[in-house]
């Protein structure tokens, strides 16, 4: 059976469908009254071109776009058309009776290009397919409904100041969603809307060029550019989109630094110390960073000589400082020229230089009191050693720079000169000698001299003073060691002993110059032979020395060449002793006679008999010791009277008031007249003591004996009474309350009650007491 599939593409209203239907492809039989095999024609079902929807479309809805037909549908209503895939049903929908395709609903090409979809022509009734599927695909068409737009927008360019026309600055980009492989939708251009005439954009890649040159950043250093990007290759009608470059122009050294003024006045003291700061100069250079870094330098000589200058931290300030000390008498102004340079140059600009600048400075020098200066900074004196005190040294001088005919006043500073040794005169500064001075004690003597201005106190200053003291020949030379020495008994004659050293302490008399000699004559057992260097030889003689117990003792007459010159004579011991085969002492004559451990047996006895007669009169002494305090204890024990007398000896008693008369502090107005003569005072120490009872006869009664001495205390003005509160029964003269105490006042010596006074007669200060204890009882009724 022959079968056709057409798509029929038709424009209705606007859109435009395009398809083109395919001729079947026949395979013909032969003809027909011809023999042999039949020829067949076959043919495809379907043939299918790609047809476009226009997006966007807004016209009414749903819009046919095409339809299906098969040729097995001859109209009789059994055929069915399918449609299936993307968009099946919901963006497409067809017509099963007639196979119209329809579309519901707008398209977005941005959203979605094309759309694939399966078409079939299937039986009715029994759904069996009439044809196999075919696909197809459907595009949206675009239209131009995007505009350019900047992603990376708005933009952040820098190029340096002062480039040439041309330099590239950035890149910008734009996209256009639109198709671009259709119609000019997506074709860009660039142009600038803002900007102009400092840039230019390149209308096909977006690149930002400078467009004039010599721009300078110290008159405009930020620019703001607006770029615009219109599709539809900027014809009219296109859409375009914009954004912002913000161009900063950096910096380059195209300006040298420039004073803004030609001349520059300072002033300092003329006590700045070196390295105070006298001002601070400033070069203006309208630069960035490295490129206005300065350095500043002095040109004229004089200035460089007493000033210098640097950079601050910052390497933009000059710091003009003191180098060396100033001198208002001396100088008392400078001028010089002082020049400021750039330190980074760029050859590039060379042009623009010279990158520095030269300004005049003048610093005048202030006058400021100033204490005393010293003719020299140190002074260096010698004196001879064992001149008398007040041997003129030295002198030494210093004057007001200020008022040279100020008087100064000298002093020796005491820490410099603990022993006295020198005196200064205050007026002329004249150094002396105080006391004799010794070259060997002490060579050299350091002083801090100060010099005070009269005028004013507070201005003084201080020098060092070094005074050597210079040697003479007043010590004898002597040996530069006790000399002990040993030589063997078996020593040939002629055989070096001892190299003899000799020691002069004396500076101008040096140990070189030191003779040595030694005794002469047949007789001499050893040969000493001078050097003339300081030493000499200790020989054996040509006839051997005789042994013998006792060390030789040998004299060495030492003399040096000063002037005058001295000598001295020292003793040099020699022992023969009997050597060993190798050199070596093996014993000496008075060494024979020790024991082997160092002391003989005479002398350890006599340490042990020693020992013996210090322990015996140890025991001796303890011994009578004990004995004697056996024999107290035994004489206690028998009279008990001796006892108690002697502990009132030992504890004082009436012997004890002669070194403290304790009458002076009883009340005297309470003692009771005595029955003859005047009454007994009791603030004084009465002349006569009054007579001890006789001790009762028959045996000794321990307690009448103690009533008897209390009441001979009792009754005896003269001792103290045994109640120490006796001691504050008087409070002075001169209160007209008299004593406040008891005690000996409520009862006279023979027990009758003296005379009382009214607590009224007190005074005011007494009234309160008065009226607690002095008022009487009101009468009963």
């Amino acid at each position: 059976m022959w079968s056709l599939v057409r798509l029929l593409l038709a424009w209705l209203g606007g859109w435009g469908c395009m398809g083109r239907l395919a001729a079947p492809v026949p395979a013909w039989a032969g003809s027909r009254g011809h023999s042999g095999p039949t020829l067949l024609r076959t043919r495809r079902s379907w043939v299918w071109n790609q047809f476009f929807v226009i997006e966007e479309y807004s016209g009414p809805e749903p819009v046919l776009i095409g339809k299906l037909h098969s040729d097995v549908d001859r109209g009789e209503g059994r055929t069915k058309y399918l449609l299936t895939g993307e968009g099946a049903g919901t963006v497409f929908v067809i017509d099963e009776a007639t196979g119209n395709i329809h579309v519901t609903k707008s398209l977005d090409r941005e959203e979605k290009a094309q759309y694939v979809l399966l078409a079939q022509a299937v039986d009715r009734a029994s759904n069996r397919p009439l044809e196999p599927p075919s696909e197809f695909i459907i595009k949206v068409q675009d239209i131009n409904d995007n505009p350019p737009v900047f992603p990376l927008g708005p933009y952040h360019a820098t190029v340096p100041e002062m480039s040439n026309v041309g330099t590239s600055v950035i890149q910008v980009t734009a996209h256009d969603a639109d198709d671009p492989s259709y119609g000019n939708s997506a074709k860009l251009v660039y142009t600038v809307l803002d900007g102009l005439p400092f840039f230019s954009v390149d209308p096909q890649t977006g690149v930002v060029r400078t467009a004039i040159p010599n721009m300078d950043r110290e008159t405009q250093e930020e620019f703001l550019v607006v770029i615009q990007a219109k599709d539809m290759g900027g014809h009219m009608g296109g859409l375009s989109g914009s954004t912002t470059v913000t161009v900063t122009l950096s910096d380059v050294n195209d300006n040298p630094p420039k004073f803004p003024q030609s001349l520059y006045q300072f002033s300092v003291v003329e006590t700045a110390a070196p390295g105070t700061l006298v001002g601070r100069l400033k070069a203006q250079d309208p630069d960035l960073g490295d490129n206005a870094l300065m350095a500043y330098s002095i040109l004229d000589g004089e200035g460089a000589e007493a000033f210098s200058i640097s950079t601050d931290s910052q390497g933009q300030d000059g710091l003009l400082t003191v180098r060396k000390p100033l001198d208002f008498e001396t100088r008392r102004s400078y001028t010089f020229r002082v020049e400021a340079t750039n330190t980074l140059i760029d050859p590039a600009y060379l042009r623009r230089g010279p990158f520095k600048d030269v300004a005049s400075v003048r610093v005048v020098v202030q006058d400021a009191p100033e204490p005393p200066a010293f003719t020299q900074a140190t002074y260096h004196l010698s004196v001879p050693e064992n001149k008398v005190p007040g041997t003129l040294v030295g002198q030494i001088s210093a004057s007001d720079l200020d008022s040279p005919a100020s008087p100064i006043r000298y002093s020796i500073l005491p820490y410099s000169d603990p022993e006295r040794c020198f005196s200064i005169e205050p007026e002329d500064g004249t150094i002396r000698t105080a006391v004799l001075l010794d070259r060997e004690a002490r060579v050299w003597h350091n002083l801090t001299v100060l010099a005070t201005e009269l005028d004013s106190s507070a201005q003084s200053s201080r020098v060092q003073v070094a005074i050597q003291t210079l040697d003479e020949n007043d010590n004898a030379p002597q040996l530069a060691e006790p000399y002990d020495i040993f030589v063997c008994d078996s020593a040939a004659p002629g055989q070096l002993i001892q190299v003899i050293r000799a020691l002069d302490r004396d500076e101008l008399g040096n140990s070189s110059q030191v003779s040595l000699q030694g005794p002469v004559g047949p007789d001499a057992n050893f040969t000493v032979r001078d050097n003339r260097d300081g030493s000499a030889n200790l020989l054996l003689p040509s006839r051997p020395a005789p042994p013998r117990q006792a060390p030789y003792l040998v004299p060495i007459e030492l003399w040096d060449w000063g002037r005058p010159a001295l000598s001295s004579t020292a003793t040099v011991t020699i022992s023969v002793c009997r050597c060993r085969p190798d050199g070596s002492m093996a014993s000496c004559w008075p060494e024979a006679q020790l024991s082997p451990t160092g002391l003989s047996t005479g002398a350890l006895l006599a340490i042990v008999t020693c020992m013996g007669t210090l322990l015996a009169l140890v025991v001796l002494f303890v011994a009578l010791r004990r004995q004697k305090q056996e024999a107290l204890m035994v004489l206690e024990e028998e009279d008990v009277r001796e006892n108690i007398i002697t502990y009132d000896d030992e504890g004082g008693g009436e012997e004890d008031t002669e070194a403290f008369d304790i009458a002076a502090l009883q009340n005297p107005d309470g003692a009771a007249p005595s029955a003859a003569g005047p009454p007994v005072r009791r603030d004084v120490l009465p002349r006569t003591r009054a007579p001890r009872q006789p001790r009762p006869p028959g045996p000794a009664d321990v307690a009448q004996l103690l009533a008897l001495r209390l009441r001979e205390a009792d009754e005896d003005p003269s001792v103290p009474p045994y109640d120490s509160v006796q001691v504050y029964g008087y409070e002075g003269r001169g209160s007209s309350c008299g004593s406040l105490s008891s005690l000996g006042s409520g009862s006279e010596a023979g027990g009758v009650p003296g005379p009382t006074e009214p607590l009224d007669d007190w005074g005011p200060l007494f009234r309160t007491l008065a009226e607690l204890y002095g008022a009487k009882e009101p009468p009963a009724p």
